[in-house]
């Protein structure tokens, strides 16, 4: 059983008011959270129950009002390389080639150009996107631009791989086959991924646990181990178990959907 790699007990987010005398806004409150290394983590909730907030707070760019967050034992102080994050939209530098734009952070570092070459040309090709190394992004389509965002992040050697709906802006056909991009990548890479989702199929497919947050201010509502052994596929999507499970899923989001107007403020 692998080590817990990331920890957060009692982690609370608290937000001052838009202008004076309004009360603050509490994105999160009472968060324990525990993903072990290698692991593939999912987090699913209502829209405006933190979950960007919480992928933020552990990514280091934001800092908790109260509470533990720690990797290894140590708190989390800020943004580290160990822990890269692959965006919604794809940031890459339309006047880089796909090869540069993957290895532009290693290069800025002084690593070594031969190596990283090397280690490039063997991502690129996990990804799919062998042949494509000096296509400029424009010239991809917006799965392609995704895969060179998770091909940039793999030639950085992190411990933790953070992702923020990465796939939520591509269509049903390409979302399938990004899902299989990942779980390849994974299978070969065995990183630790923290991987926030509104799709439940798409959470129950990739991950080993998933985290159900309820409405704002987020908390955990459920945490549920996916049973489903690995390698996988969407030939899971007939299986009755895996119905059931997503169906009890759907019924928790919607007592959080129902009881109550959500904020998308904390979000």
């Amino acid at each position: 059983m692998s080590a817990d790699l990331i920890v957060a007990e009692g982690l609370r987010k608290e937000y001052p008011g838009r202008s004076e005398g309004d009360a603050p806004t509490v994105a999160l409150q009472r968060f324990d959270l525990k993903v072990a290394e290698h692991e593939v983590a999912c987090i699913v909730g209502p829209s405006g129950c933190g979950k960007t907030t919480l992928l933020n707070l552990i990514a280091g760019f934001e800092k908790p009002s109260d509470g533990v967050l720690t990797m290894r034992g140590e708190p989390v102080a800020g943004p580290s390389p160990e822990r890269s994050v692959v965006f919604q939209q794809p940031a890459l530098f339309p006047w880089l080639t796909v090869l540069e734009n993957v290895t532009l952070g290693p290069r800025m570092r002084g690593v070594d150009k031969v190596k990283l070459e090397r280690d490039a040309e063997h991502v690129l090709a996990s990804v799919g996107l062998t042949g494509f190394k000096s296509h400029f992004p424009y010239q991809l389509s917006g799965g392609m631009r995704q895969r060179v965002q998770i091909a940039r992040v793999l030639v950085a050697s992190p411990d933790v791989i953070l992702m923020d709906e990465p796939f939520g802006s591509l269509d049903a056909q390409t979302r399938i086959i990004m899902h299989e991009v990942l779980l390849r990548v994974w299978a070969e890479y065995k990183p630790t991924i923290f991987f926030i989702t509104h799709d439940v199929e798409e959470a129950l497919i990739l991950a080993d646990q998933v985290y159900v947050m309820s409405r704002r201010p987020g908390s955990v509502k459920a945490r549920i181990q996916v049973p489903f052994k690995r390698p996988r596929g969407y030939d899971l999507i007939g299986d009755p178990d895996f119905a059931a499970l997503r169906a009890s899923v759907v019924a928790m989001l919607r007592e959080e959907w129902e009881s109550g107007e959500i904020d998308a403020v904390a979000e």
